[in-house]
């Protein structure tokens, strides 16, 4: 095999950088097999980068940055990133992490993680940014080696942090969990499906594989458009004509991961969320509810059915994803910290990053004066996308 472009020879792995469309297509089959083996989560697949770069909006000001690192012809381990130029200044980050809420490097079983501090090193001295910002990092992720041992990068802890909420089994039933919330919680999950159901069928259903799932989108995209309307934020994923809502929803759906369940009055959807099970969990990806009926809470009524209906189906876990959003509170019993790391590998890169941080300490200081240090709560900072930030509306 010849040495690609951006490749590097350390020991016997090949390591390479993925900077064109072309090529990014070209890998597809490996690293999809190598996603099969690593057992890893949708985020870290290839189908969710590609699908993500073929529809992201802004290309203009932005760049692939994938590292992989080849054993001969097997792919051994991935990096997604991309650079994103933000004000002139050029960020390395992880691909699709608008939309992506575990971020993760994709490394083949039994090989040391290592390699992926060493592909890491690779990128640094390949150059082509200023500064680097990884995100949403859980405690298990393999990128942790990051900062485990000294890289080239510098890369440290950054302020900006996120949260994951979730409920934690197991449960002998369903039921089980339902009675183990308060008296008055399943007193107000019944008013509130009796106040749904005047006049009208109610019926909670988790939408068939073989019913096209498009009309549903596209009334959780009408959904959030009024809710980012009210409350004056903009949300490109579901932007009329966007086809990445679409996009990423159909990998869920290729790999059989894809669980959409609806809430509808007179056979229309007034609440919705677009889940994926993996790993024995049921996460929500998008979560949604039409405000015209807001007093008889059709989201909550919707999390009540869908996760009894997940224990049923053999969950052990729901997770809410990203977001530390009030109604999540309510029902989680596990909270799960996500990291940030930050480095700076240009002068300008390092200035903006000093820039940032002057900024969040002089913002703690001024909440602090106020008696509000919770003000801006840390997983809220850290969504600072349109598009993450109202998924859970």
């Amino acid at each position: 095999m010849t040495t690609a472009p951006g490749a590097a020879n350390l020991d016997s792995d090949r390591l390479e950088i993925v900077r064109t469309t072309e090529r990014l297509q070209e890998i597809g089959t490996a690293w999809e097999a190598l996603w099969t083996q690593a057992d890893a989560l949708v985020f870290q697949s290839h189908a969710w980068t590609a699908a993500w770069w073929g529809a992201v909006p802004d290309r203009d000001r932005r760049e692939l940055f994938v590292v992989l690192a080849w054993h001969g012809e097997t792919l051994q381990a991935v990096l997604p990133l991309a650079t994103c130029r933000w004000y002139g200044v050029r960020v390395l980050e992880w691909a699709a992490k608008d939309y992506t809420d575990y971020c993760d490097g994709l490394l083949r079983p039994g090989i040391d993680r290592d390699l992926l501090r060493r592909m890491w090193d690779h990128a640094v001295r390949s150059g082509g940014f200023d500064a680097a910002y990884l995100t949403h990092v859980s405690p298990s992720a393999a990128a942790t080696i990051f900062t485990e041992r000294g890289t080239a990068s510098g890369l440290r802890p950054y302020h900006r942090q996120a949260a994951s909420l979730r409920v934690v089994g197991p449960w002998t039933s369903s039921q089980v969990w339902f009675d183990s919330h308060s008296g008055n919680a399943r007193r107000n999950y019944r008013r509130s499906l009796k106040a749904l159901g005047e006049n009208a069928v109610v019926r909670f259903r988790l939408l068939p594989p073989d019913e096209p799932f498009e009309p549903a989108l596209r009334r959780c995209a009408e959904l959030k458009r009024a809710w980012c309307e009210r409350n004056g934020l903009v949300a490109p994923l579901f932007d009329e004509g966007s086809p990445m809502f679409a996009a990423l929803v159909g990998v869920l759906a290729d790999k059989k991961l894809l669980r959409i369940f609806v809430l509808e009055r007179d056979g229309v959807i007034v609440a919705m969320t677009v889940n994926f099970m993996q790993h024995d969990t049921m996460m929500a990806y998008v979560t949604t509810y039409d405000a015209a009926f807001e007093r008889a809470s059709p989201g909550t009524i919707l999390l009540f059915d869908y996760i009894r209906w997940s224990i049923d189906h053999g969950a052990t876990t729901i997770d809410f994803l990203c977001g530390e959003e009030d109604y999540k509170h309510r029902f989680a019993n596990q909270r799960v910290e996500l990291k940030s790391f930050a480095a700076g590998r240009s002068v300008l890169g390092a200035a903006a990053l000093s820039a940032d941080r002057a900024v969040h300490k002089v913002k703690r200081l001024r909440d602090r004066r106020m008696g509000n240090s919770k003000a801006v709560p840390a997983a809220t900072e850290a969504r600072q996308s349109a598009g993450r930030a109202t998924r859970d509306s």
